[in-house]
């Protein structure tokens, strides 16, 4: 009879055991407990420590409450002034409220990742690219809005949302390398014009002081050449007055004369017209000398030459 006591309460400790163990449950400090009891809500959420449930009746679900990262992917997309782009993101939330995140939608997670993708497409529709490069903090909160609002009914809190990366076409790329180029070129010109202006009056000043002083010219040619000096180079500097230049350029510009009046409509120089000239058939022996023969001597043939009758005036034809 003992040991049939004996042996009863052993298998009663047994079974107790074996019940505290299944309905035995420990909730972490991040974590809320939504029990189900024969499919249906229990009012009360579970807290962090040790918890027990009815074992094959009870269902305890766990949630964690913890801040969730979740990286956006890349959505591609065409702006409000029709550029072509790339654009991801990350989006931080948390369960505020375990019951609804379990009983209203099947799984948060997965709903909070298709709408960020979702409006993400949107927000990238109704901006334009200079938006998407310059104000992603105003972007960010018209994100986080549209992210936010169906969260609610979820049991979930949007944190906050955060563009990454907005990546652009290459030849967009180039394109906008070319204008900051050229702004950049732009702003230098001015600003170098500004310069050469202000300098060009500070040395008019200068000319009109150095003009009333001459003296201050030659000091300021004797500074420069100390300035010169003052580097270690084989520069030679020799000041040449500017006055001696201007009277070489006088001395060499020819003096006025008296100018005659041109004659004629087109000033052309009066040309006297050529006289009548005759033509002379000249005569076979003035023309061609007479060459001496071989045996003759160069003081015959002079001779020769200057005994030869000259032709009459007479005997020339008029032309």
């Amino acid at each position: 009879m003992v040991e049939a006591l004996v042996t009863a309460g052993i298998a009663v400790a047994s079974a107790g055991v074996v019940y505290v163990l299944a309905a035995a449950r420990v909730i972490k400090q991040y974590e809320r407990g939504v029990v189900f009891r024969l499919g249906r809500l229990k009012d009360s959420v579970r807290g962090p420590g040790f918890t027990m449930i009815l074992p094959f009746a009870d269902r305890l679900r766990k949630v964690n409450m913890q801040i969730v990262t979740m990286p956006v992917p890349a959505q591609d997309g065409i702006t409000r002034d029709n550029v072509t782009v790339r654009v991801d993101a990350v989006i931080y939330f948390k369960v505020v409220d375990p019951a609804d995140a379990v009983i209203q939608v099947e799984d948060y997670q997965f709903a909070v990742a298709q709408m960020a993708q979702t409006s993400l497409r949107s927000i990238i529709g109704k901006s334009d690219l200079d938006d998407l490069l310059s104000n992603r903090e105003k972007l960010n909160q018209g994100l986080e809005l549209m992210i936010d609002s169906p969260a609610i009914g979820w049991g979930v809190q949007i944190d906050r949302v955060e563009i990454k990366d907005v990546s652009l076409p290459e030849t967009m790329k180039r394109s906008m390398a070319r204008q900051a180029e050229a702004d950049r070129e732009r702003r230098a010109r001015v600003i170098n014009a500004d310069a050469e202006l202000q300098a060009s009056k500070k040395l008019a000043e200068a000319a009109g002081v150095m003009s009333k002083e001459p003296a201050a010219l030659q000091l300021r040619l004797l500074q420069t050449v100390v300035a010169v000096a003052a580097e270690k180079n084989s520069t030679l500097v020799l000041p040449f007055p500017v006055e001696l230049l201007r009277f070489l350029e006088r001395a060499q510009q020819p003096a006025p004369g008296p100018v005659e009046p041109a004659v004629g409509p087109a000033a052309e120089p009066a040309v006297e017209p050529a006289p009548a000239t005759t033509a002379v058939e000249p005569a076979p022996e003035a023309s061609t000398p007479e060459v001496p023969a071989p045996g003759a001597s160069v003081p015959e043939a002079l001779v020769r030459e200057a005994a030869a009758p000259p032709v009459p005036d007479a005997e020339l034809p008029m032309a």
